[in-house]
């Protein structure tokens, strides 16, 4: 049981990784971007292309994939999100499409794969990336003992998570987010500038989901498409925690991490999965609002 709550404890922190930037856009702007599971990916694919273009490891890449998706994530949102403020089917559809895009570019190598040019890293293959050397293995402590490199992801979220509520909570950038997801057109006659800060969030929420994909790289198999999976679990995380509750999307991570974990050992993968969509809708009905939405004023 000890090693189904650890492993529960870990996927919940991939879990919270790939959600925080979603809760933020999600809930500051209204947005449902289905291109997010695409900058996990884009983060997962700089690892994999630093390691053979830059020599980087794992570890030396993750501030890359932060620039990468970030980068990606402020010119989705410039050049399409910002014309479709107040259209959420059609910023649905739009983001969806951009996330078809961006799979297909990196399987045909930007499109020089029509041209027979490919790129080393690219393409519909597997990629892995290497872990370092120190995070093979198992820490022990007493009796127990730890994977190193899940370890590490647990304790890079909770800073991850940290510095998040610190940019959110204690800066004036996290003020004017704050105060337009309570009222984005009081904020503006209050003189914020929406349109900078929505940039600026969707950028860093994109950004978050590229340091996820560095992390799920060093735990499974690279591939263009992996980021589907992920956004619908941090819907999932998002919509249980609450839309715009920082806190709540943490707490939801761990609660469908554990289930997650404990399902899966008790049962397996698939079952595990099924049980936590079926948890979720259980929420959904009886709490629309979620487990730890704002309350109303």
């Amino acid at each position: 049981m000890f090693d189904a709550v650890f492993i529960g404890l870990s996927v919940g922190s991939i879990m919270l990784l790939v959600a925080l930037g979603l809760a933020i856009t999600y809930g500051a702007m209204g947005v449902i971007n289905m291109a997010h599971g695409e900058m996990v990916m884009l983060g997962a694919y700089t690892a994999v292309m630093a390691k053979i273009w830059l020599g980087l490891g794992l570890l030396a890449s993750i501030p890359l994939a932060f620039i990468v998706s970030a980068g990606a994530g402020l010119l989705i949102e410039r050049v399409i999100v910002a014309r479709l403020y107040g259209r959420l089917l059609d910023t649905l559809l739009a983001t969806w499409g951009v996330a078809i895009l961006l799979q297909q570019a990196i399987r045909l190598s930007f499109g020089l794969a029509f041209f027979g040019i490919t790129i080393q890293g690219l393409g519909t293959d597997l990629r892995t990336v290497q872990t370092p050397e120190f995070l093979h293995g198992v820490i022990a402590v007493g009796s127990y003992e730890f994977n190193a490199y899940r370890t590490f992801v647990i304790a890079f979220t909770v800073i991850v998570t940290v510095v998040t509520w610190w940019i959110m909570y204690k800066t004036s950038l996290g003020m004017r987010v704050r105060a337009i997801m309570r009222n984005p057109d009081m904020a503006s006659a209050c003189g914020i500038d929406v349109a900078r800060v929505n940039a600026l969030t969707f950028a860093y929420g994109s950004g978050l989901a590229g340091i996820a994909g560095v992390m799920i790289a060093g735990l499974e198999s690279v591939f263009p498409d992996m980021g589907t999976p992920k956004v619908v679990e941090a819907f999932l995380v998002v919509v249980t925690g609450g839309v715009g509750s920082l806190g709540g999307t943490v707490l939801a991570a761990g609660i469908l991490g554990q289930i997650t974990g404990i399902a899966s050992a008790l049962t397996n993968d698939i079952l595990a999965r099924a049980i936590v969509f079926g948890i979720v809708i259980l929420i959904i009905i009886c709490k629309p609002k979620g487990l730890f939405s704002y309350r109303g004023r």
